[in-house]
């Protein structure tokens, strides 16, 4: 992962919404903003230098444990939407992210959300990080002020 970590503190994610992700009332459908928050969550990752693929072929596996979403506002179909995306703690065997999903022409405040990880093994049994993977997760950690 990249030395440049400690300059990552919060990712912007852009998309649109798709018709798809709409329900019959025309409204995004809510576990979707789940899948917004794992592109959110990738792109961070990225960000720091690392893909979610790349980590999984060094051993590294992230399994969401905990997610808890707020919701504000409603997106609509071809809506422009922003994820703002940090992470707000790191452990040896631990990760938690919150995001604020916005519709991008208004800044309006969608959901608020957070999901925790917990790093597994190819078994499934909670194992630690590497040590030079959790170091740059570290420096990358910002405190949750996303309002929630």
């Amino acid at each position: 992962m990249s030395p440049m970590a400690a300059l990552v503190s919060d990712t912007i994610s852009e998309l649109r919404v798709r018709y798809a992700e709409t329900d019959q009332m025309g409204v995004v459908y809510h576990a979707n903003y789940l899948v917004w928050c794992e592109l959110g969550r990738t792109d961070f990752i990225r960000a720091l230098g690392k893909s979610y693929a790349e980590l999984e072929r060094d051993g590294v596996l992230l399994a969401v444990s905990d997610a808890t979403m707020r919701f504000h506002a409603s997106a609509r179909y071809d809506d422009p939407i922003r994820v703002h995306t940090r992470l707000t703690s790191a452990g040896s065997r631990g990760l938690a992210f919150s995001y604020r999903v916005m519709r991008a022409d208004t800044e309006t405040l969608l959901v608020s959300a957070t999901t925790s990880l917990v790093s597994i093994d190819k078994t499934g049994r909670l194992a630690a990080m590497p040590r030079d993977i959790r170091t740059v997760l570290e420096a990358a950690v910002t405190p949750a002020d996303h309002a929630q």
